[in-house]
């Protein structure tokens, strides 16, 4: 829908509560699934490395991707089997049900010849950056207390690798870099300004950076310009391609007093508003308390279980009591049947 076409549906403000889809009210959409899978990704990736001394986290990730691609009742072109391998996470029978995915994701993991190799496309698509939030959680988490310029780096390397799996043009895949150092360096106390910094100096440096750059400076300069969300936003683009989300997303997290009228931005205006206020609300959830979403949007929530134990793994997975010579046995033999490391 356009903002013209939400407005005068919803309200003079917009949209801000939860609508009508997928046969309920606080429906996720496929940017939440493939966050879900990139998370469970990572943590089957930790759990190889444990216990085996070896691991490949693009790889691994890939295999959680072809998962996902699995519950759209897609059929990779290896005749992929979950099998008794597919873990917890493929066992959500709400996850098997399509929410619009993006063309661009599934022909990508449909032609994949093996683990981890990158897209042979030019698309710059939202796909690969709306899902890179758990990348910068991991590798934090995984850092610490060493979160120092190696491992802002490895958060934008691993970023950038996982979205280049879907997504092979530069602005394509650098985002998810992007997107994923900006979540680490909020997750260790950063302000959003000081984050962009970090970020922005990597991108800087990248082939094929400049795109990104500049959305990324035309964000921030339109957050401090005091025009009108909805004119700005609308400069900014409309999300379909991956530079314009992450800008939109910026924007919103900087412009918004708090993360309810951030996230009420993200969703109100004329293009791709699911992914824009999904990475919205990872810019804006990491800064503040679970108090800070209202209870109107919380409480119908689908998955909301699912969603807050990834959260959960995502911050435990370090003192999981996992070796290479650990017995295979009471909380080891849960850990591997929830995250098989495959």
């Amino acid at each position: 829908m356009s903002r013209a076409q939400i407005v005068d549906r919803f309200s003079p403000n917009g949209m801000t509560q939860y609508a009508p889809a997928y046969g309920g009210r606080g429906r996720i959409t496929d940017d939440t699934q493939m966050t879900l899978f990139t998370a469970e990704g990572l943590l089957r990736a930790w759990v190889r490395g444990s216990m085996r001394g070896i691991t490949t986290y693009t790889g691994v990730t890939s295999n959680a991707y072809l998962r996902w691609l699995q519950t759209q009742e897609e059929n990779p072109q290896r005749g992929f089997d979950p099998g008794s391998e597919g873990g917890w996470l493929f066992q959500q029978r709400e996850l098997h049900s399509r929410r619009a995915p993006g063309n661009t994701c599934l022909s990508a993991l449909r032609a994949m010849a093996k683990f981890g190799d990158p897209a042979t496309n030019d698309s710059k698509g939202c796909g690969g950056v709306m899902r890179s939030a758990p990348v910068g959680l991991f590798v934090w988490r995984k850092r610490q207390p060493h979160v120092d310029q190696k491992a802002v780096k490895e958060a934008f390397e691993l970023g950038t690798q996982l979205a280049a799996l879907t997504h092979g043009h530069p602005s394509g895949s650098l985002t998810g870099g992007v997107f994923a150092v900006l979540i680490l360096a909020l997750a260790d106390g950063a302000t959003l300004s000081e984050a962009l910094i970090a970020a922005k100096a990597l991108l800087s440096e990248a082939r094929g950076g400049e795109e990104s750059l500049s959305a990324i400076e035309q964000a921030e300069a339109l957050a401090t310009a005091g025009e009108s969300a909805e004119r700005a936003i609308a400069e900014l683009g409309q999300g379909w391609v991956a530079e314009e989300a992450l800008a939109i997303a910026i924007y919103c997290a900087l412009a918004a007093p708090d993360l309810e009228q951030g996230l009420i931005l993200a969703v109100n205006h004329d293009g791709d508003s699911d992914s824009t206020g999904s990475m919205t609300g990872n810019l804006l959830g990491i800064q503040y308390d679970i108090n800070a979403i209202p209870s109107g949007w919380l409480e119908p929530l689908e998955l909301r279980e699912v969603i807050a134990e990834i959260a959960e793994d995502l911050y435990n997975f370090r003192s999981w009591p996992i070796g290479e010579y650990s017995p295979i046995e009471g909380e080891v033999e849960l850990i591997l049947r929830k995250y098989p490391g495959v």
